[in-house]
């Protein structure tokens, strides 16, 4: 099972919408087959480690870290080629909760008279596909917010100002971070502010997140650097607001959401990128947008990567949370792992509480 995740984090960049799902055919103290989903439309894990073992696997096992399909989608059933494959044993790492799948590959499985086993390794292949968990179980993306501060909490200057905090090397793995989201979310305050590209730039090949731009009044500047690169962007504005019609282009769609106290609200947009079949959405933004997603318990991990400069006093910080009145409103967070980047550290976060 450990050699299938391996395999399958080779899909982390190119398998949205789709989860990364890897597997080996193994018995007899030997490997027959193994492989892994690359991308939509293309075979799935199982099929592409059948046609790997290029021979009789009849009476071997199949370890596979998601749940076997066993209906038609873009590809054929692999429950049905597991079968007629003469597999004895399937052991999955973890159920897939799509309402499409959900327990009925293991069933249709067993009715065959395969053995069929879970939850080897289910926390590993979770955490690969925690986007894709998220949206088949709660109808909304994986939010993970990425900031650089330095060692005095500030994410900019107070005159606004923040390139660069982190160092080269924290920029780049930002980009593979990029890389392996659906969707960069990012605030017109940052647009307006930085005119930043939000590309993925990586040397592997790589699709190209959505770039999606909370802006309540429609105020993108048409000539915005975000809006000529590379990937399709969404503005999300208020639907009571007219939307400039300079948007309307095949590569730039208005979303028209509900507002709140001049916002965007950020459930029903979260919802609309779910309905898009967004797995993982990146927050690149300023304090405000970061600090209402965190308020209303829609951030699920958070990238800190803290420079050891200091910035003085007067400027933001990564999170406009207001003022608190007790020890007891903290917002607690699980420390996940700690790497340096050149001189910065990146520390990785998990919320206690998601919804």
């Amino acid at each position: 099972m450990a050699m299938a995740l391996r395999l399958a984090r080779n899909g982390l960049f190119t398998t949205d919408p789709n989860p990364r799902v890897g597997c080996v055919i193994a018995g007899d103290g030997r490997i027959f087959g193994a492989g892994w989903h690359e991308k939509a439309g293309d075979a799935h894990a199982e099929i592409v480690a059948l046609r790997d073992a290029g021979g009789p696997v009849r009476g071997q096992a199949a370890y596979v870290t998601l749940e076997p399909c066993g209906h038609h989608g873009r590809t054929p059933p692999c429950t049905d080629a597991l079968i007629e494959a003469g597999i004895e044993r399937v052991v999955i790492a973890v159920l897939d909760p799509n309402p499409r799948v959900n327990g009925g590959g293991q069933a249709q499985l067993q009715a065959a008279g395969v053995t069929v086993e879970t939850g080897l390794m289910a926390s590993e292949a979770e955490e690969l596909n925690a986007g894709y968990m998220t949206r088949m179980r709660k109808g909304r993306p994986w939010v993970r917010v990425k900031s650089a501060i330095s060692l005095d909490g500030r994410s900019a200057l107070p005159n606004g100002r923040s390139q660069w905090i982190s160092s080269e090397a924290s920029r780049r793995d930002v980009q593979r971070w990029r890389a392996r989201s659906s969707a960069i979310l990012t605030g017109i305050g940052t647009v307006l502010a930085d005119d930043p590209r939000m590309d993925a730039r990586v040397e592997e090949a790589v699709r190209q997140p959505l770039k999606v731009i909370a802006d309540s009044q429609w105020r993108t500047p048409p000539q915005s650097r975000i809006l000529a690169g590379p990937g399709a962007v969404i503005i999300a504005g208020d639907d009571s607001l007219p939307a400039s019609a300079v948007f309307d282009s095949p590569n730039v769609r208005c979303l028209r959401l509900p507002a709140r106290n001049g916002r965007v609200e950020l459930p029903a947009l979260l919802r609309s990128l779910a309905k898009m079949e967004i797995n993982e959405v990146q927050v690149e933004a300023g304090a405000v947008l970061c600090g209402a997603l965190l308020k209303e318990s829609l951030v699920d991990e958070i990238l800190i990567y803290q420079a050891p400069v200091l910035l003085g006093d007067g400027g933001p910080g990564p999170f406009a949370l207001g003022p608190l009145e007790s020890m007891a409103e903290r917002t607690h967070l699980t420390m996940l792992e700690t790497t340096h980047f050149g001189h910065d550290l990146r520390v990785r976060l998990k919320t206690e509480t998601r919804h």
